[in-house]
């Protein structure tokens, strides 16, 4: 028969998908690992954990094969973005992983900027934000030098997974664009970025392709897990790389909506050239020689699942949605902006934070709860709003993820961002996308894009409605005034925060 396995390192989990020739998903195993706050503002995680966790879901996976397991033919990867693991000359961890949700490193950013001005835009074709690993590294080097002075390399999370797995260091370019050290266009670490910031390239790993084979499994894994110790392991993508590849976005003229814990919209390129000015991201793909250009909702799932514990503890959301799709579009005159992290597309802002506004006495929780959805999607359709602008065509959209699992949200997507919105039969958001990553890599397809026809399955087809686009298309240009009216207000809140 065949079978790969797709491995998802998340924030708050790890996910492993078992994957037939056909595209089929014969099962899953996920493990949840913790996430450390030492001080307000950061996020850490223990680089061991994950590993540990990995091992245990692929173990699962193998076990429940029995003697079949021998037919797991390879093992790629999809990982949470930008996180710094810093290793010493042995391969070890110096200090526990910054995540990319950590937002110690303000100062950081501005010094980039300042050292860097405009040759950042482009060389590594992005802003300066607090989630990029360039600025953790030099928050490490000024706040723990004698942490720093033992580095030896820096890699991405998954990529420490999969050198624990292999015993091989790489990063490819997916992956490496998130770090601000990378040009972007000519695919090769930059050294007037590394001079500029007195980093050794030493620091940099070799890069590699998403779909490149990175060695196989180490003794002790293969007996841990089950697995032949031949089994190929494959460098893997970005995870947003790799949920546009799970849902088939490789071309240009398809756009991804995404809504998970934070929210993106993605649209394939082919131009390497093309400048969206630092308004969106622009990234490596997992595709190669492709690139994609990215706008970021930081808290768009969250918002949901915020306003679910805060105010429906113990409610299912399908309890908590049951008459959202009684109200009205435009909840009734109440906007809600979901900027309860700060906020990333179009606007770089830590400090914002969230509203209700128009707030009626007349309203019930369903229009809130409709409201938290509406504004999720209008912080989605700001990303869609500039791409547009730049000359991009989004006539077709598919949606993954938590919004993909609610018809109403899936019909608001529609309605808000005037295209067709398709969902997918067979979601399974990043992990398919490692897992079509192995399945390339394993030479069962001759490309991603014929992977791709065989392994991603289109669903239910939702057009815009004229009516709610009408009134979505009033409320729009509403709901973007309202970060520029409260962000002075937010900023003299800032210092009543605990």
């Amino acid at each position: 028969m065949g079978y790969v396995i797709g491995i998802d390192l998340g924030t708050s989990a790890v996910k492993a998908l078992l994957a037939d020739r056909t595209g089929n998903v014969k099962a899953e195993a996920s493990r949840s690992y913790e996430l450390l706050h030492p001080h307000s503002g950061w996020s850490e995680q223990r680089p061991e954990d994950w590993v540990e966790r990995t091992i245990e879901a692929i173990a699962e996976l193998a076990g429940g094969l029995g003697e079949g397991a021998g037919e797991i033919e390879g093992i790629s990867f999809s990982g949470q973005m930008h996180g710094l693991i810093l290793l010493d000359e042995s391969g070890r961890p110096v200090r526990n992983a910054i995540l990319w949700n950590d937002t110690r490193t303000t100062e950081q950013c501005r010094e980039i900027e300042r050292t860097a001005g405009s040759r950042l835009l482009e060389i590594a074709r992005n802003q300066a934000l607090e989630g990029f690993t360039l600025p953790k590294i030099l928050w490490v080097r000024q706040h723990e030098p004698e942490v720093f002075a033992r580095a030896h390399s820096f890699v991405l999370p998954k990529d420490y997974v999969r050198y624990r797995l292999t015993g091989q260091i790489h990063m490819d370019y997916s992956d490496a664009a998130g770090t601000l050290l990378l040009d972007v266009g000519g695919k090769h670490w930059s050294s007037e970025l590394l001079g500029a910031f007195q980093l050794e390239k030493s620091l940099c790993p070799p890069l590699v392709e998403s779909h490149a084979c990175t060695g196989t499994l180490l003794a002790e894994v293969s007996e841990r897990t089950g697995l032949h110790p031949e089994t190929k392991v494959f460098a893997g993508g970005a995870d947003n790389a790799c949920g546009a590849i799970g849902a088939g976005i490789l071309s240009e003229g398809v756009t991804l909506a995404s809504i998970g814990t934070s929210g993106v919209i993605l649209s394939s390129e082919k131009d390497k050239e093309i400048n969206y000015d630092g308004k969106v991201h622009f990234f490596n793909h997992g595709k190669e020689d492709a690139y994609y250009a990215m706008g970021v909702t930081l808290a768009a799932g969250y918002s949901l699942s915020w306003f679910r514990s805060t105010f429906a503890p113990g409610e299912s959301y399908d309890e908590l949605l049951a008459d959202v799709g009684a109200v009205q579009p435009g909840a009734g005159g109440l906007l809600f902006t979901p900027y309860l992290v700060g906020e990333r597309t179009p606007h770089a802002d830590s400090v914002i934070r969230a509203s209700f506004i128009g707030v009626d006495s007349g309203h019930k929780r369903a229009h809130f709860a409709r409201a938290v959805m509406e504004g999720i999607t209008f912080s989605l359709h700001e990303s869609v709003d500039l791409l547009r602008r730049a000359g991009k065509k989004i006539d077709q959209v598919i949606s993954i993820g938590g919004g993909a699992q609610n018809p109403v949200w899936l019909q608001m997507q529609a309605d808000i961002f005037g295209a067709t919105v398709v969902a997918l039969e067979n979601e399974q958001g990043p992990g398919m996308g490692a897992v079509m990553l192995a399945a390339y890599g394993s030479g069962w397809f001759d490309s991603l894009e014929t992977c791709a026809a065989q392994f991603v399955k289109y669903g239910a087809v939702y057009e815009p409605q004229p009516e709610a686009a009408e009134v979505y298309a009033r409320l729009f240009p509403v709901y973007q005034q309202v970060y520029s009216q409260t962000r002075s207000l937010n900023e003299e809140l800032r210092s009543f925060r605990s």
